[in-house]
């Protein structure tokens, strides 16, 4: 994961909108004793059966974990927007009810009104053509390189993430999470690596879960780790830049804008984690940190995001 580690840092250092607060860093590190042991499945939401079903149900969930703001903007009153919960819940729901629902030729014929269905959701789900589009090509390739399993995909690592990161993003297109940022290439591979976190966290490093390399993986740049950092005063953003998150605006997706707030957030945390190791006297894991980021942003209802349309958070 050396080229997000890099490319990160080299986003943080020529940043227009964003800052990466190194003061702000080392008040943060400072106040903190242990980091939380936070639980993987902590929302009781996840399917799992200690097998290869549990792995192609995260894949599939991996598959379409991204973009869940839009419904915010179309609620009817009382009514709900999708969130991850939902996600992980339908899905989980759906392979109790049917073990063969991610079969990788259900994959390649599902349709938008049966992914509803599977999620009980009542209207289009946001992008919701894209998330098709996805799971046909994630059925595709199980199927043709896989034999339909994502745990075979998972065997063939080497219980490296960092070989099982290159093997999802050369086989999926879909998980290509890059971009090119003043000329430089960007890449942040948010869903790849999640997938591996998911399998770490799910069979708690044993088996499928089982990475020689865990400590290469990265944090998941998303919608949630940004706002956060923000909070703790690790991340600064220009007046313009939070004037557009604060009024709801959307921040295209490959703006300049849109690549800092993920690419710095990745950066920081990475300074947060070397100090907290220091601290320690042992490795922190920047999986770990990503988790208890995250797990605090979702939990804080005031926390406002950035809103970028895109397929890869």
């Amino acid at each position: 994961m050396d080229d997000v580690r890099e490319s990160s840092a080299w986003v943080a250092s020529h940043s227009s909108h964003v800052l990466v607060d190194s003061a702000g860093i080392e008040k943060v590190v400072g106040s903190i004793g242990p980091i939380p042991k936070v639980e993987w499945d902590f929302e009781g939401i996840h399917y799992f059966d200690n097998g290869p079903l549990t792995v192609q149900y995260l894949f599939v969930l991996d598959a379409l974990n991204f973009c869940f703001w839009p419904g915010m903007l179309c609620c009817l009153p009382r009514d709900k927007d999708l969130n991850y919960d939902n996600l992980a819940s339908g899905l989980k729901a759906a392979l109790q009810n049917d073990k063969s629902v991610f079969d990788a030729d259900h994959l390649q014929k599902i349709t938008g009104p049966q992914l509803r269905e599977l999620l009980r959701w009542p209207r289009p789900l946001p992008l919701e053509d894209e998330r098709i589009r996805l799971l046909h090509e994630v059925g595709f390739e199980l199927e043709r390189s896989f034999d339909g399993k994502a745990s075979n995909l998972v065997k063939s690592c080497g219980k490296s993430a960092v070989k099982l990161v290159a093997l999802v993003t050369r086989h999926f297109p879909g998980f290509r999470d890059h971009s090119l940022y003043k000329g430089h290439q960007v890449f942040l591979y948010k869903r790849a690596q999640i997938f591996i976190a998911d399998l770490w966290g799910a069979f708690k490093g044993q088996s499928y879960g089982e990475f020689n390399d865990i400590g290469s993986i990265t944090i998941m740049a998303d919608y949630i780790v940004p706002a956060v950092l923000r909070q703790l005063g690790v991340l600064r953003y220009s007046s313009t830049l939070a004037s557009t998150i604060e009024a709801n605006s959307e921040i295209c997706p490959g703006s300049e804008e849109e690549v800092e707030l993920r690419a710095c957030s990745v950066h920081a945390v990475e300074k947060m984690r070397e100090l907290i190791s220091m601290k320690l006297g042992k490795p922190v894991l920047s999986v770990e940190l990503d988790l208890w980021l995250w797990a605090s942003g979702i939990q804080c209802s005031s926390l406002q995001h950035h809103r970028t349309l895109s397929i890869y958070y």
